[in-house]
């Protein structure tokens, strides 16, 4: 169910481990909002609040968060009410980033909290909407987060679509696909495609937060809401947290390398939240699983913004 998302171009890439043959799709370049993988998920969003009748869209996560910035904009474009509930850090603290600078600018209404008060703070949004006369749309369904999980899953389920494209017109079978996995999303809209066409790509997921045992539970669930209860195991789930650093932002100088790195030899453009702590945790996990002589996809998943807050390390 493709509506105004434009396909997104599959290259082989300068990089080499001397052994893989690197391929990466790009979508970094959806040209909206400085594209990535939340210009999809925002857009199915966006359809699915208008056949609900809704006026007002409501998002949540971090100053970082791409998909807030993407969800300001599109807000913007469509003259829609946005109001975008921002987390602490795990210091307490709430740091600005190019993302949340964007955010502000495109007028959206930032509501802080902390981890603690995250559905109190929700309901309390949802509430304020209701009594000013809107009908908000929370993104992640209900105060707690649970029951939309299946609108954002299409966008990476529809996405698959390119990659089995890629492969049929080019020749190249892809081996693993890797990319940054966040809430799993993304992951599992791309499993979903995988079982939808029936081939057995290893499809992993780069940790940039999250523990393994919680996530890849939440993408089973994710998984089975979109494939209507088909049962699909957890350990067939590839949700790697060992690079996580010690949590969501953090990043090593290995990360830094990768990025100048790949700005370097692929003009390519990497951050060291999402996909650059991706780029070196695909490495990693290559090296450690001796896995050589395969055709490997990176999900670009975009975050120019957060590149830019950066510069200075690379």
């Amino acid at each position: 169910m493709k509506k105004n998302i434009i396909a997104t171009p599959i290259q082989p890439m300068n990089y080499s481990d001397g052994s893989n043959h690197y391929y990466i799709k790009r979508d970094d370049l959806l040209p909206f909002s400085f594209g990535g993988n939340k210009v999809r998920i925002a857009e199915q969003y966006f359809h699915d609040m208008k056949n609900k009748n809704c006026d007002c869209i409501i998002a949540y996560g971090n100053s970082r968060s791409n998909l807030c910035r993407v969800i300001a904009n599109m807000s913007k474009s469509l003259k829609i009410p946005c109001f975008v509930i921002s987390p602490s850090d795990d210091s307490g603290g709430h740091i600005e980033t190019n993302n949340s600078r964007i955010v502000k600018a495109l007028g959206a209404k930032m509501v802080y909290c902390n981890k603690k008060n995250i559905s109190q703070t929700v309901k309390k949004v949802m509430d304020d909407c209701i009594q000013k006369g809107l009908n908000p749309y929370y993104i992640y369904g209900n105060i707690f987060g649970k029951g939309n999980e299946k609108v954002a899953v299409e966008a990476y389920a529809t996405a698959y679509d390119e990659i089995n494209e890629f492969e049929s017109e080019s020749g190249v079978t892809f081996d693993y696909i890797f990319h940054a996995s966040g809430t799993g999303t993304t992951q599992a809209g791309l499993i979903c495609g995988s079982l939808l066409y029936g081939d057995n790509k290893k499809i992993v997921g780069i940790s940039v937060a999250r523990n393994a045992s919680d996530n890849k539970e939440i993408i089973k669930h994710n998984i089975s809401e979109y494939m209507n209860g088909k049962v699909y195991r957890e350990k067939d789930i590839y949700f790697e947290d060992k690079y996580v650093l010690g949590g969501y932002g953090n990043y090593n100088n290995e990360i830094i390398n990768v990025i100048n790195e790949m700005l370097s030899h692929d003009g390519i453009s990497l951050d060291p939240t999402y996909t650059g702590k991706a780029f070196w945790g695909m490495t990693e996990y290559l090296k450690e699983n001796s896995i050589g002589g395969k055709k490997i996809l990176f999900i670009h998943t975009g975050g120019l913004p957060l590149f830019f807050d950066n510069i200075n390390l690379i």
